[in-house]
């Protein structure tokens, strides 16, 4: 009986395919669009939490510190006003903040990866175009047909 050695665990049981890279079709599958979302989600989850927490903070403080809100600052000038009024002040930088972290941070990447997928589709289209016309694929939606 012939001696095998172990088989690895990352080894494949068939041979693979020849797989070539091919650019993503779709904006969804490039893997900076992730990187995009995912700038924009973070901020958008620290930015809600801010505004929504300073909403729910002065309701709260409202409900359960009626006392505290009732205090006067300045003639009829209460810390409940002032904490009210500074809701606006909230929006404000939370406004502020967005639009910063869109122009910094999320649209030179939107920027790059739209120049790139520009690229790529007139690359396509090239390359589309130099095939002789008994084999272009005629596209329909994401499925290829023939010509015969």
């Amino acid at each position: 009986m012939p001696e095998f050695p172990p088989r690895r665990e990352d080894t494949p049981t068939f041979p693979l395919p020849h797989i070539e890279h091919t650019p993503p079709s779709r904006i969804s599958d490039h893997p900076e669009f992730h990187s995009l979302r995912r700038a924009q989600r973070r901020f958008g989850i620290r930015a809600s939490i801010l505004s929504v927490g300073g909403f729910l903070l002065y309701v709260l403080l409202s409900f359960f510190a009626p006392l505290v809100m009732n205090q006067p600052l300045f003639g009829r000038l209460t810390i409940g006003l002032v904490l009210g009024l500074g809701q606006f002040v909230v929006m404000g930088v939370t406004s502020w903040c967005y639009v910063r972290h869109m122009r910094t941070r999320v649209d030179p990447l939107a920027r790059g990866l739209r120049t790139r997928l520009q690229e790529d589709e007139d690359r396509r289209t090239r390359q589309a175009a130099a095939q002789p016309e008994a084999g272009r694929l005629f596209q329909q939606g994401s499925r290829g047909f023939r010509a015969w």
